[in-house]
């Protein structure tokens, strides 16, 4: 998560304002979802078509003829606060658009922020392409779900798992088809009203929220909303057991019928967290628009210490330059890093805290060795003990 998050920040996304777009699906999609990958594939092409439409209507470019680009990386979340399997899309999107004007200079054009009469118009346009593209592919209300369910022809256990985590019920043991138990006032829900916010909109259950946006220079709660977006499923902090041997997991917000805590049998915590598993070579990150690997124009918006000089990017129109919002400037070159971030770095982003300064003479320190057995670990402790022994001994003489 950290790292993932840290990647995004320093080498993907440009210092434009960054708008977080998240999408949740019927239940009775979340099961399908969970185990099609082409269908996730087209779900989301159409979320992100439906977003960056909304960018060209409010940027006023939907009916140019300039070359208008778009950009956003797509989490899939499979999770639920309650373990639940869930799944549903976040997508940072840059808030505005890139556009080529006449003299071939690539330059940012912020958006306004989308109203609510906006957020619920993409809702609509998201739900209908949905519709449709279940009815070609032969998943729609009047489809056998028995012909087609290819999961539950398979693997019926794993069908079986899928259908009692979306539904909030165990799927084996003693309490098979049961709810899973919960904790908390119990309130009638006919008394409550359906939430509603800004930037937000529901229809046929399908439900868009598009209210937190980043400003452009805030890279650090850039950061936040990425380890956010890319989160685990499991808080360990909120698990704890109870003395029948039985676990108790804290919800993260307390629900709308009082709900704050869940209970799991360990069988059905396993069950839970089977079906979070992602299937093999499902991709939990995407990139799409402008910011995908083989986009053109990715090399010209890109911070600078993801490549050493972008014109030298095969995809990269040697006529084109990067103009940024603030100035005119041209990307300057810069020295590549390795992909990956080193723990210290990690725990020094997250934490804010530097393990590599000496806290006694604050000089830089470096690993020397990294030792694994169990035997070599208790004599160098036992040997610093000894020492730490006599030099209290020498104090007190």
């Amino acid at each position: 998560m950290a790292d993932s998050a840290a990647h995004l920040v320093d080498r993907v996304f440009p210092e434009v304002p960054i708008r977080q777009w998240v999408l949740s699906l019927p239940f009775a999609l979340r099961y399908r979802l969970a185990y099609d990958a082409r269908l996730v594939r087209d779900v989301l092409h159409i979320f992100v078509q439906a977003v960056f439409g909304s960018l060209r209507r409010r940027t006023g470019f939907a009916t140019s003829n300039r070359k208008i680009r778009c950009g956003a990386v797509s989490f899939v979340q499979r999770f639920g606060d309650a373990l639940n399997l869930n799944i549903h899309f976040h997508m940072l999107a840059l808030d505005g658009v890139y556009a080529e004007d006449k003299k071939g200079c690539v330059c940012f054009r912020p958006a306004p922020p989308p109203s609510d009469a906006e957020v619920a118009r993409v809702t609509e346009r998201i739900q209908r392409r949905i519709a449709r593209l279940l009815e070609r592919r032969g998943l729609g209300p009047q489809a056998d779900r028995d012909e087609s369910d290819s999961l539950r022809q398979s693997q019926p256990l794993l069908a079986e798992l899928y259908g009692a985590s979306v539904s909030g019920r165990a799927a084996t043991g003693p309490r098979a088809g049961r709810r899973i138990a919960k904790v908390g006032d119990v309130i009638d829900l006919e008394d409550i009203a359906v939430p509603s916010g800004p930037r937000c909109a529901t229809i046929a259950g399908f439900s868009v929220h598009a209210n937190v946006c980043v400003p452009a220079h805030d890279r650090m709660r850039l950061e936040r909303l990425c380890r956010y977006a890319g989160r685990p499923p499991v808080a360990t902090e909120r698990l704890s057991p109870l003395p029948d041997g039985r676990l108790l997991y804290r919800l993260k917000r307390r629900w709308r019928d009082g709900t704050t805590h869940m209970i799991f049998e360990p069988l059905e915590l396993v069950e839970k967290l089977a079906a979070l598993v992602p299937p093999p070579r499902f991709n939990l990150v995407r990139y799409n628009g402008i910011l995908a690997p083989s986009a053109a124009w990715r090399p010209l918006v890109i911070p600078e210490s993801e490549i050493s000089d972008p014109l030298t990017h095969p995809n990269c129109p040697a006529r084109m330059q990067l103009v940024s919002p603030d100035s005119g400037n041209s990307r300057n070159k810069s020295r590549c890093r390795p992909r990956n971030y080193t723990w210290a770095e990690l725990m020094r982003r997250v934490w804010s805290i530097d393990v590599l300064q000496c806290p006694r003479c604050g000089g830089r320190m470096r690993i020397l060795a990294a030792i694994h057995s169990s035997e070599a670990v208790r004599k160098i402790l036992e040997c610093r003990a000894f020492l730490a022994r006599r030099r209290g001994a020498r104090c007190w003489s």
